[in-house]
């Protein structure tokens, strides 16, 4: 019997990627045998990085990653995922906080378009990082080091270097 390929999407902003984003999508691709990050464009955000220095950042760190590409997107990320017969979004949790709020996205996207949504927890040594956590002690000089990989942190000391 031939097993039909399973294709998720991993939709956020990743304004930057995150060492726990990262966390997830390797664990993620263990799991199914297409991922795509999906870099959403949001009109409601603040964003620090225009969408294609993200898509630049993220491809850098996913060139030895088979099977897993990036793309951005614009509107609904389920009609994104319909548009590339996706069977799945992924979705990171980070801590409790984040178990509401995704809970209730996932199921208005399974009652609005009938895909399902599956959670990977990220590792407990990113579970306070966010993006926007990120870009707040990056503005005021923090080290990063750590919590970003090496290319995006580079971005953020030239971003606020220049500043």
């Amino acid at each position: 019997m031939n097993k039909k390929p399973v294709r998720v999407i991993f939709p956020g902003s990743f304004d930057p990627i995150t060492n726990g984003h990262l966390d997830v999508i390797q664990r993620a691709t263990k799991l199914f045998d297409e991922l795509i990050i999906a870099v959403g464009r949001s009109p409601i955000k603040n964003q620090l990085f225009a969408p294609e220095e993200r898509l630049e950042m993220i491809a850098e760190l996913i060139t030895a990653m088979p099977g897993v590409s990036v793309e951005s997107f614009e509107g609904l990320t389920v009609e994104y995922a319909a548009s590339k017969k996706a069977d799945v979004i992924l979705r990171g949790l980070r801590s409790l906080t984040d178990v509401q709020y995704e809970f209730q996205l996932a199921m208005t996207n399974r009652a609005v378009a009938g895909i399902e949504t599956v959670f990977i927890m990220t590792s407990e040594q990113y579970g306070f990082t966010s993006s926007t956590l990120i870009r707040e002690v990056a503005s005021l000089g923090g080290n990063l080091s750590n919590l970003v990989p090496k290319n995006v942190h580079k971005r953020l000391q030239q971003r606020f270097n220049n500043k």
